[in-house]
């Protein structure tokens, strides 16, 4: 069964907007791996996560910021899809 990415994000601090962005990039990159993607208004403020099923792929606390869509692409490609090509987006990443 495909899994289901949810993004959980503030609307106090107005995140909508970039939680739909990444929405967008994630289900136009990965259509065929994916059953669906949802947004999810959180009631705590300044939370804003992704997950894959029930298991968290990213946390903004745990992160300290917000991903970049390059980083958040090879993450989820190593959870649903190990051998797909993300193209431009398939670049080595370097943490500090």
């Amino acid at each position: 069964m495909k899994p289901t990415i949810t993004i959980e994000y503030c609307p106090k601090c107005h995140w909508l907007l970039r939680a739909a962005y990444i929405a967008q990039e994630l289900l136009t990159t990965f259509e065929e791996d994916l059953q669906a993607v949802s947004l999810e208004p959180s009631a705590v403020s300044g939370r804003f996560t992704i997950r894959v099923n029930e298991e968290i792929l990213f946390d903004r606390k745990t992160y300290g910021g917000f991903p970049e869509i390059k980083e958040l692409k090879q993450l989820l490609r190593d959870k649903v899809s190990p051998g797909k090509n993300l193209g431009h987006s398939d670049t080595p990443v370097h943490h500090a």
